[in-house]
């Protein structure tokens, strides 16, 4: 089901998508393909009602090296260099990079939850797209990096503005300054990641439970929990509370909410459809 994707593979069974980073650069790194890709393959997770819940992985022994340098210069080579690099290029620049938000932002907007299973490296770009996910898992050999200061850039795809929100403002700024790496043990202390699994296959097992549990619920509801804390996460108290009983003034009179009682009362396992 990966619809002609050459940078991913998205399988779909049981109200669970898998969307698996493939490349197809060395490490799974984030080439054109990926950035052009991953939008699109957003959008249809997003339209799918089918899809409950999405779990992002990489293929191999990595999660993701990162950006493709070498495999982006065709497009950001004349964007950077050159003697008549002046407002138009600096335009084009702009946009090139509001584009490629939109692989990191989509994941954060979509209504459907995200999880992200990493094993070995998770690098630059991959740093954006983990905090753009709704958690973390990793397997014990998993190393994390914010490494694009070390070729001269500012991390410009959301973990400067993610992370800190997730691991607090020391860390996230310790890791935008050095570039260094932090294995799992930190990652874990730190918050990075919810849990820490003894070997890759491991992981996979632990995260599709997870992911079958999460879709498993209403799938509405999961779908609000998550919009709702995306709208409080820059708002009072009090707003966030307002917004949340307007929501479910909205929604909570449901086909699902009637099944949950049910449910209950009979001593029996719920059969949610969304409606």
């Amino acid at each position: 089901m990966d619809a002609g994707y050459k940078s991913l593979r998205i399988e779909k069974a049981d109200g669970v998508a898998e969307l698996v980073l493939l490349g197809p650069g060395r490490g799974n790194a984030m080439g054109p393909d990926f950035w052009r890709e991953m939008p699109e393959a957003l959008r249809d997770l997003e339209a799918d009602d089918f899809v409950r819940v999405v779990l992002v992985r990489g293929h191999g022994d990595h999660f993701t090296y990162g950006l493709d340098l070498m495999g982006m210069m065709e497009s950001l080579g004349p964007l950077l260099t050159g003697d008549n690099n002046l407002a138009l290029e600096r335009t084009k620049l702009l946009k090139l990079i509001g584009d490629m938000q939109q692989a990191t932002e989509g994941v954060a907007r979509c209504r459907k939850p995200f999880i992200a299973a990493v094993h070995g490296w998770c690098i630059g770009g991959g740093m954006d797209l983990i905090a753009a996910c709704d958690f973390r898992y990793c397997s014990r050999e998993a190393k994390f990096s914010l490494r694009e200061v070390k070729v001269g850039i500012v991390a410009d795809l959301g973990a400067l503005q993610r992370l800190p929100r997730i691991i607090g403002e020391g860390h996230t700024r310790e890791l935008a300054y050095t570039g260094g790496d932090v294995d799992s043990e930190r990652a874990l202390r730190m918050g990075l990641v919810n849990e820490v699994f003894a070997s890759p296959e491991e992981l996979l097992t632990q995260a599709r439970a997870t992911a079958r549990r999460i879709a498993d619920n209403p799938p509405l509801v999961v779908q609000g929990a998550k919009q709702v804390m995306e709208y409080c996460a820059d708002k009072s108290t009090a707003d966030g509370l307002r917004y949340v009983a307007v929501w479910n003034s909205a929604f909570l009179q449901s086909h699902d909410l009637a099944e949950a009682f049910a449910a209950f009362a009979e001593r029996r396992p719920a059969h949610f459809l969304g409606r």
